[in-house]
């Protein structure tokens, strides 16, 4: 099932390198000798059914969890020690499920926040760069409102924004299109493939959205806690389609 075309065999260098990863929850083995990489300034898509460990390989990649074995490499350096805000402050930026935007905050201070995970936190009174707006033009016009008044479409938005605040090299993104409209999904792919095409910042993507991943340079399909198939996504075969994102 393996497509001919993997992301190792580029000629970019990788961004973000994954060797035997192996992670437990207790004594529940959910990743399995994952290997996967990321080249620079390309996106990735990680796409799999739900519960096969996708969540769980993007956390660990962020620290939140450990793994019991294998390595994880970002601009070839290990950082399976390294702790998670070290990480951030490294240039890795991570959306959860979910989002987490701070409801009782407004969208500025939202976006504000993201300047901590800058390699010298925050400093002064650093304003919100204007390329953030160009990428999402609807937050310029609701820097005051709570983040909790805003809708699903654009509390995610304002989480990738905040996200890019701390001017990631590696973004994280984690099944991004979840619940949201289809006009605003369409807004979301277009902001994120701009983002790879104008920044060269790499993207490694969880979505089951069909279209979303086909913006993507590469995919990787997960099953059962390990890679089972990867290529080219311009090469992504309706057998792959049908058994890794078929409802």
């Amino acid at each position: 099932m393996n497509a001919t075309v993997t992301p190792t065999e580029t000629i970019n260098p990788l961004m973000l390198r994954i060797a035997e990863l192996n992670v437990y929850y207790g004594e529940s083995h959910i990743l399995r000798d994952v290997d996967l990489s990321v080249p620079q300034g390309k996106m990735v898509c990680l796409i799999g059914r739900n519960g096969v460990g996708k969540t769980t390989l993007l956390k660990t990649i962020m620290g939140l969890l450990s793994p019991r074995s294998g390595d994880i490499e970002y601009a070839n350096r290990s950082i399976v020690k390294t702790s998670t805000d070290k990480r951030a402050r490294l240039g890795i930026g991570y959306v959860p499920q979910g989002r987490e935007i701070i409801p009782r905050l407004s969208v500025k201070d939202n976006l504000l926040l993201g300047l901590e995970a800058r390699p010298g936190g925050r400093k002064g009174n650093e304003e919100i760069p204007q390329s953030i707006f160009e990428l999402f033009p609807v937050l310029e016009t609701m820097l005051a409102r709570m983040g909790g008044d805003l809708s699903g479409g654009q509390q995610q938005q304002l989480a990738i924004a905040r996200a890019l605040m701390g001017q990631p090299q590696l973004l994280l993104l984690d099944e991004p299109t979840e619940g949201i409209q289809p006009s605003i999904i369409l807004e979301i792919e277009a902001a994120v493939r701009r983002i790879v095409e104008t920044t060269g910042i790499s993207v490694l993507l969880v979505e089951q959205h069909l279209h979303f991943v086909r913006q993507a340079d590469y995919y990787y399909a997960m099953q059962r806690g390990g890679i089972v198939a990867s290529g080219a996504t311009a090469e992504l075969s309706n057998a792959v389609i049908q058994e890794f994102l078929a409802v």
